[in-house]
């Protein structure tokens, strides 16, 4: 007999959860563990061995899909998202991260079980509905910050001034400064205002770099 997938789900509706422990059920999956957050589930699982995370792209904890994808990956999962898929820009922040793939909601659980097979064994997984959603995201051109720029739009978009964001580097306020309007240039030339610091944090949550609501 075919031993089962070991899978877990972070989810912030209790009713997901608990649906996908009945359907991991019916399709033979292993669930090992269920939480609300990314960290939850990290400590719920401890040392035990889990060989697929099924999360969805935005939790009420307010943590970026970024940061999700790249802590559980560190613990040796493979990452899927299975989500509404209704936000491209997330959707490919959480590819960029290295999410294996992207399950709508919308589709049958026969075919999220699939997925989940298949990212155990290490397969391509090709979704071409996802696909074509973030290929038609036509407002989304990738501006290339290099990771001090993405470093400095972080804090400066997260709230702190630009003194703020140069003693929190231990960098010098004018390079602070010189850093942002590197990062206004990028983005103008994409045609992606950024002018102000409320489009700068509109960018920043757009490319995944901090997490929030977009005003």
């Amino acid at each position: 007999m075919m031993e089962q997938v070991k899978v877990a789900i972070v989810d912030d509706h209790e009713a997901v959860r608990l649906g996908f422990a009945e359907s991991c059920r019916a399709e033979g999956l292993n669930l090992v563990a269920s939480s609300p957050t990314v960290d939850e589930l990290i400590a719920s699982l401890g040392s035990n061995d889990c060989e697929v995370v099924v999360m969805d792209l935005s939790l009420d904890d307010g943590s970026s899909v970024t940061d999700n994808v790249e802590k559980l990956i560190a613990t040796g999962s493979a990452v899927l998202i299975f989500s509404i898929a209704d936000k491209p820009v997330l959707m490919r922040a959480a590819l960029r991260s290295g999410a294996l793939a992207i399950v709508p909601k919308s589709q049958p659980m026969s075919h999220l079980a699939e997925a989940i097979k298949l990212a155990a064994e290490g397969a391509i997984i090709n979704n071409p509905e996802t696909s074509a959603m973030i290929d038609a995201d036509s407002n989304f051109k990738e501006a290339n910050l290099s990771a001090r720029e993405r470093e400095v739009l972080s804090l400066y978009a997260s709230g702190l001034s630009l003194k703020q964001v140069a003693f929190q580097l231990e960098i010098k306020q004018s390079s602070a400064k010189e850093h942002i309007d590197r990062v206004r240039v990028k983005y103008a030339k994409l045609g992606r205002e950024a002018g102000t610091k409320v489009d700068l944090y509109r960018r920043a949550i757009e490319d995944g770099i901090i997490s929030g609501d977009l005003l």
